[in-house]
């Protein structure tokens, strides 16, 4: 039975715990923060594709995240006796002119192979979905594949599917066995200042939760806006991505904008009390992939960092990844996910 400390709690960290105790691995997780804090606090939860269109090895390593991730959330859903929000009902986003409508045709044929006609990139007509969705020119894409999630339900029903294996989740302890890195911003910018470069940073987003109950609709992705309607009653807005800030952790007029503007774009908004706003950095390798593997500076220790915004969506796979390496020493990571790849001279 192999050891292994996570430190981190965000969902990086609880998702390669989780394959690791799974595994027969006796686990425990430190943060001094808690669960499910920075990052994975946040409201919006689009676990989304990229367009299938010039494949490369981060685009299939998401897909395959996005496939594997309906059976993990029920794994935990299951375990736990909580609802993570998972839910696979696509996503729509407006065909505004001739232009965009040519180039969702051909990703209709694109996407046949590339998703392995699992799932489906569709033109559709708007009038199932308005006035929730609607469309200058009348039609939507609807995909099949995206999925959607509430990232503190899922933290927190995850946390308590470990502590059903039996893993511990402390916010201080000594580390005990093979060690795993997954703390986020602080841990990019500790590797920074170790190696005298940048290989990562922060980038601050800002979201909102209304209070608008739609959910069985597909999420939205309009004028580059997520609108999420989670399971439990809510819709989620977001997210902005500033690279410069003065307080990471306030909300201001640029959230204030973006809510102004998902009420124009999905008018059912309009009137939609405000729950909560959320602001904080997520984690953003310089190679703009996750940084996987072994830990740059700490030699015999591993690191799994730079979720940024697609870290719900990657981390089913990265928790199967990273066991792969921890507990088999079995490499399948792809090189532009590997620490090198963020390390190298641009």
């Amino acid at each position: 039975m192999t050891d292994v400390t996570v430190h981190g709690a965000g969902i990086f960290g609880l998702s390669v715990a989780w394959v690791c105790a799974r595994r027969g691995a006796t686990v425990r997780v430190i943060d001094p923060n808690g669960v499910g804090q920075g990052a994975s606090n946040g409201l919006v939860g689009a676990l989304a594709p990229h367009v299938p269109e010039n494949w490369n090895d981060k685009k299939q390593l998401q897909f395959d995240s996005l496939v594997m991730a309906e059976t993990m959330w029920a794994e935990v859903a299951e375990l736990s006796g909580e609802d993570p929000g998972y839910a696979r009902l696509g996503r729509l986003q407006p065909i505004v002119d001739e232009a965009e409508l040519a180039l969702a045709e051909a990703r209709v044929e694109s996407a046949k192979p590339l998703w392995q006609s699992k799932f489906a990139w569709q033109i559709v007509p708007q009038d199932a979905y308005a006035p929730y969705a609607t469309s200058p020119t009348g039609l939507l894409i609807h995909d099949t594949l995206s999925a959607r999630a509430h990232p503190r339900r899922c933290t927190a029903a995850l946390a308590k599917a470990l502590r059903a294996l039996g893993v511990e989740i402390t916010t201080d302890g000594p580390a005990i066995g093979k060690q795993v890195w997954a703390t986020g911003v602080a841990g990019l910018e500790e590797l920074s200042d170790a190696l005298g470069t940048t290989v990562g940073n922060g980038v601050k987003g800002q979201a909102a939760l209304l209070d608008f109950s739609a959910p069985e609709m597909p999420q939205l992705f309009a004028d580059s806006l997520h609108i999420i309607p989670h399971t439990d009653g809510t819709t989620a807005i977001g997210s902005t991505s500033e690279r410069d800030y003065t307080d990471p952790g306030s909300t201001d007029a640029q959230l204030d904008a973006l809510i102004a503007k998902a009420r124009t774009l999905c008018p059912p908004l309009a009137e939609a009390k405000i729950l909560t706003q959320w602001a904080g950095l997520r984690p953003r390798a310089r190679s703009r992939a996750p940084m996987l593997g072994h830990h740059p500076t700490k030699p015999g220790q591993f690191i799994a960092n730079g979720g940024f915004k697609i870290g719900f969506g990657m981390a089913p796979i990265i928790g199967e990844i990273m066991a792969d390496l921890i507990l088999d020493n079995h490499d399948r990571i792809p090189e532009s996910f590997r620490p090198e790849a963020s390390l190298r001279k641009s």
